[in-house]
């Protein structure tokens, strides 16, 4: 993990990207000594993008099955599902 100064970045900012970018690893910007932002490598964003949808997406099925059960309703059968939808 690296960490630099904005005003350093500014600088050395070609450093601070090949950084990131090789060793997959943040670099986070200090601003009197907090950080305030970081550089990641574009596809670790991705990816961290693309986990943090799925987890929602789990939660939300989790939720969905949680107030089904709370409510005693029963799932729909997915042939009635396909049927309802003209694709069986």
């Amino acid at each position: 993990m690296s960490e630099m100064t904005v005003t350093d970045a500014r600088s050395r900012l070609s450093e601070a990207v090949d950084t990131a970018r090789v060793n997959h690893e943040p670099v986070y910007l200090l601003r009197r000594g907090r950080r305030v932002a970081a550089l990641i490598d574009a596809r670790d964003l991705a990816r961290l993008i693309e986990a943090a949808e799925d987890l929602d997406d789990l939660r939300a099925a989790d939720a969905a099955r949680t107030e089904m059960v709370d409510s005693g309703e029963s799932p729909v059968p997915w042939e009635e599902v396909k049927a309802e939808l003209g694709l069986a």
